[in-house]
């Protein structure tokens, strides 16, 4: 495996074509950066990142490395730009805070699927996600016992009220950025200070934060760790379906959450009237099961029985088009971490998504794994991921591979 050293010139990437993730409630006292969202019809607080609910966690979704775990409902914007319910999870370390209080890591979760049984925060021993969360968790464990407050947000529509609105890259990071506001509610003793990582799905949403300019008095973001990051070519998945060309197989596994999530945020976009009714029983797996089940589902169903024929393809192909993480400014150091024997997000995609980070901004430190695959990327970039943060928080700037 070749791994990255912080601080040290990799060299130049080529740019490769590829196409083908007890009741506390808080009404004011957040920065205005904090606010500016419709109080939604539930009638609960409209302030980003304010509590509505906390209580102990105990069980697979807590952190065994953790001095406390907790269950946290929060207020965040919506992709409609109205306040909605989100649920996450607080992991606290052991022993006593710096003066400045807790780092804290705001973890992006992978693709686990659109149901409400796929939010990390309901995960239970051999349940529908446990395949995934239990991978990421393990390596979440590792960030506690170095001294970082671990923060994980479900994401909207993920365990609360309405679709989820997968690989919408704005509404992931808000709810990633208010995750870290109502974790400082909770416990005063998590500092301002946050990093924002995530993985697949997560890598996409991470990506989108680091375009977030920190605001006086707000929480600040001092870097991003973006792991195997999805989104590039996110656009071509239907006309890559069509094709039927090798590979077509896994992006259909993929297509009944990119059409949920898509017609979460988009009104134009109706999954039910594209698809086959060969394909038809695609949406209703998505819709009560996760990543695992629909990928049985799928394989039970031809790339050329996907699709009606004469679908109108454009309003996904727009919306999706919309969602790739191009043209991104990023405003603070971005390590991105990917394995060679990535078969769902290509190291030929992340090496077009690192040069067009690049061309904004050459903030990015990339770190390539040999033989790693999708999910041992988030393991085996653990090393490289804590020296990047602990370089940025020594006050360094890591040195770039642009």
């Amino acid at each position: 495996m070749r791994s990255l050293h912080i601080g040290l010139h990799l060299g130049r990437r080529a740019a490769l074509a590829a196409l083908v993730s007890a009741a506390v409630t808080v009404t004011a006292g957040l920065p205005a950066s904090a606010a500016g969202v419709q109080t939604a019809a539930g009638g609960h607080s409209g302030v980003r990142g304010a509590v509505l609910s906390v209580r102990s966690l105990t069980g697979p979704q807590a952190l065994p490395g953790a001095s406390r775990n907790l269950l946290v409902t929060y207020v965040s914007k919506g992709v409609t730009g109205r306040a909605v319910k989100v649920t996450g999870t607080v992991a606290l370390p052991k022993g006593r805070p710096p003066a400045d209080g807790w780092p804290v890591i705001s973890w992006a979760h992978g693709t686990t699927g659109t149901a409400d049984v796929c939010a990390p925060s309901r995960n239970t021993p051999g349940g529908p996600a446990d395949d995934y969360i239990s991978v990421a968790n393990t390596t979440l464990d590792r960030w506690v016992a170095n001294g970082f407050a671990v923060v994980q947000t479900d994401y909207e529509g993920l365990g609360t009220p309405g679709e989820h609105p997968y690989m919408n890259g704005a509404g992931a990071a808000d709810t990633v950025i208010d995750m870290v506001r109502a974790a400082r509610e909770v416990d005063r003793r998590v500092g301002r200070d946050w990093f924002a990582a995530g993985h697949s799905q997560g890598g996409h949403a991470s990506l989108f934060t680091a375009v977030a300019r920190n605001a006086a008095g707000d929480v600040r973001l001092r870097g991003v760790v973006s792991i195997a990051p999805g989104g590039w070519g996110l656009s071509q998945v239907a006309p890559y379906i069509l094709s039927g060309a090798p590979g077509a197989e896994q992006a259909i596994a993929f297509l009944p959450t990119l059409l949920i999530g898509a017609a979460a945020a988009d009104k134009a976009v109706e999954p039910d009237r594209l698809l086959t009714p060969e394909a038809a029983p695609l949406l209703a797996t998505a819709r009560t099961g996760c990543l695992a089940q629909i990928r049985e589902t799928a394989a039970r169903i031809p790339a050329d029985k996907v699709f009606t024929r004469g679908a109108d393809l454009a309003p996904l192909t727009a919306y999706l088009r919309s969602q790739e993480p191009v043209g991104l400014e990023v405003k603070v150091p971005v390590l991105v971490a990917q394995g060679t024997a990535d078969t769902l997000t290509p190291k030929a995609g992340t090496d077009r998504i690192v040069a067009d980070l690049c061309a904004k901004a050459p903030k990015v430190t990339y770190g390539v794994y040999d033989g790693v695959g999708h999910r041992g990327a988030i393991a085996a970039s653990f090393d490289d991921a804590l020296a990047f943060v602990k370089l940025i928080r020594s006050g360094k700037t890591p040195v770039t591979t642009c």
